[in-house]
């Protein structure tokens, strides 16, 4: 990731005009800029930029088109920075900005929201991966959040390791198509015959498309797998368990006993699986989602338990990793707020 090339600024969908009116910026940044417009006073200083967490920065490419895009004179200022997907070490400077403080003051709340979001997602995305061993990690988050954050969410989710997104959007800024599986309305719209509305889904889309089946709607993932792959054979890919944190599936209730047995478990995995396999359909994948954390992905594979790949949602949107922005240096001189200083890192690369 050090050497990758970076987005350009016209990647981005910025609203220039109410930027630079300052509609997005906190109001205190805005009349800063305001004063020392007034007065007439223009401080080259360096905004050091950093966060205080093990991360995996994202971010940076937007980040610095909002500056080159929406500051009062971008061809003056000087950017340092890091590249997305490089990690980061706690309080470790990941970007500075030198120039006329005037030209870039109301631009800091935009761009420390930008890194904190994108390196909220890459950096959970990040662990999943890591946890997963190699299995793919699919990004299954659009409808835990607004739908204008996907393009950057499904960006920082790729930054991160995520094999697939779900949204066109979200893969727009780096080429690629969502994928999905039929979903629980398709078997709903076909009177809840999930074996019909997989069937419809082989017929009527192409070729390339992966048939992935969901196989919970009837709270019978062994039997509806089952009933899946003998009616569809060598078109069915996999199949995809998504049973609900509060329903017991049938095949799990006669070995209850000293573990959880609700939603997607170890144990439901494997009836699968091993259902699949004595029928002579090991061929066909197993996907699991709902509601799966970096944690749980790990307990399943050190439990070596048979999964192919983790839909991952909500939890890769979860937790904060907020970044700081601190003048430090004022024409020349070092001045900063006590306890903050220049804290120059070598990592950094000029930005064109």
């Amino acid at each position: 990731m050090a050497n990758k090339k970076r987005l350009d600024p016209s990647t981005f969908n910025i609203p220039e005009d109410s930027i630079r009116a300052g509609h997005y910026t906190d109001k205190y940044f805005v009349r800063a800029r305001e004063i020392l417009k007034r007065d007439g006073r223009h401080p080259k200083v360096l905004m050091q930029i950093f966060q205080k967490d093990d991360v995996i920065v994202c971010g940076t490419d937007e980040a610095i088109g909002i500056i080159k895009r929406c500051a009062d004179k971008p061809e003056s200022i000087k950017i340092m920075s890091l590249q997305d997907g490089e990690s980061a070490k706690p309080y470790e400077t990941v970007m500075t900005i030198e120039g006329d403080y005037a030209s870039f003051a109301h631009l800091e709340t935009l761009y420390l929201g930008v890194l904190a979001r994108q390196t909220k997602v890459a950096t959970n995305t990040r662990r999943a991966v890591e946890a997963a061993g190699g299995k793919q990690v699919l990004f299954f988050s659009a409808r835990f959040d607004h739908f204008l954050n996907q393009p950057g969410d499904g960006y920082a989710a790729h930054i991160g390791g995520a094999a697939a997104v779900s949204t066109d959007a979200q893969g727009m800024w780096f080429d690629q198509e969502g994928i999905g599986t039929l979903p629980h309305g398709l078997i709903a719209a076909y009177d809840g015959d999930t074996v019909k509305a997989t069937r419809k889904f082989a017929d009527l889309m192409p070729e390339p498309v992966r048939v992935i089946s969901l196989v919970d709607f009837d709270n019978d993932s062994v039997g509806t797998s089952l009933a899946v792959a003998r009616a569809l054979g060598k078109r069915l890919w996999g199949v995809r368990l998504d049973t609900a944190g509060t329903m017991v599936d049938r095949s799990v209730v006669p070995q209850m006993s000293d573990f959880d047995p609700t939603g997607v478990n170890e144990v439901l995995v494997r009836n699968v699986r091993t259902a699949l396999d004595t029928e002579g359909f090991g061929y066909v994948k197993i996907v699991v989602s709902g509601g799966f954390t970096a944690e749980k992905i790990a307990r399943f594979e050190a439990n070596n338990v048979p999964v192919d790949a983790y839909g991952v949602g909500s939890s890769l949107l979860r937790g904060s990793f907020d970044y700081t922005a601190d003048v430090v240096v004022v024409n020349g001189r070092p001045c900063a707020k006590v306890g903050r200083r220049f804290r120059p890192n070598p990592r950094l690369k000029l930005v064109k």
